[in-house]
């Protein structure tokens, strides 16, 4: 028997769960220390916060959910934010969401289920974003029930 993942009939939007100012000074800080344009800096953002948010959602349910390298970027520039990614982690988790990352990379499948679970979880999948990863890694400690 398979396990399937009912997609929700409205989509969450990740913008919703920051202010626009915190969005764009992410944005900012993604183009100013990347390569990257605008727009691909929010669609990496917008993975990041998407997956964040599943993650305090669906804290204590060992799901192993971690993110490949590309959306990591732009957990790890969130998480430096750090007045900002406290505040975000306090309004929509009641605390701060750990992130443990693993020393070596991980080649279970489990940033493809990660991003099937979000998608499970009310928001749309960048799945190119995804996809680029999904057979290569993820840095997030095994076992840890962190991001």
């Amino acid at each position: 028997m398979t396990a399937t993942v009912e997609t929700p009939t409205t989509t969450r939007d990740p913008r919703a769960f920051v202010t626009p100012q915190v969005w764009d000074r992410q944005i900012q800080l993604l183009t100013r220390d990347h390569p990257w344009d605008t727009v691909m800096a929010g669609r990496c953002f917008g993975q990041a916060v998407a997956y964040l948010i599943t993650a305090m959602e669906k804290h204590g349910q060992h799901l192993g959910l971690g993110c490949g390298p590309l959306i990591d970027i732009a957990v790890h520039g969130f998480i430096l934010d750090t007045v900002n990614y406290r505040e975000f982690c306090q309004l929509h988790f009641g605390g701060f969401l750990e992130h443990v990352p693993e020393i070596d990379f991980k080649y279970d499948g489990s940033v493809m289920k990660t991003a099937q679970i979000i998608e499970g979880n009310g928001f749309q999948v960048d799945w190119p974003l995804w996809e680029r990863d999904g057979a290569k890694c993820t840095p997030c400690y095994h076992g840890s029930d962190c991001h």
